[in-house]
């Protein structure tokens, strides 16, 4: 599955050790940093990666024994 997120790059001052800050603005847990903007962008991939598999572990694990519906649903946004 893919999924598409708007990724933020915030650059940081060299007094404060350079590089920058990443995150999404659809899912704030998901931040990380780097180097540049190349390692900035992987790094922002791969946390995104862990909260969207943490959040379904969890959901999953507060699901368990329940009778549910699950379904995959689509929504445009602006």
């Amino acid at each position: 599955m893919e999924m598409v997120f708007t990724a933020i790059f915030e650059p940081v001052s060299e007094a404060e050790g350079g590089g920058y800050v990443a995150y999404a603005a659809e899912l704030p847990e998901a931040i990380s940093e780097g180097d540049d903007l190349e390692q900035a962008r992987e790094n922002l991939r791969m946390a995104i990666e862990m909260v969207v598999n943490s959040n379904r572990s969890s959901a999953e694990h507060a699901l368990e024994g329940k009778r549910v519906t699950r379904e995959e649903i689509r929504v445009k946004v602006a």
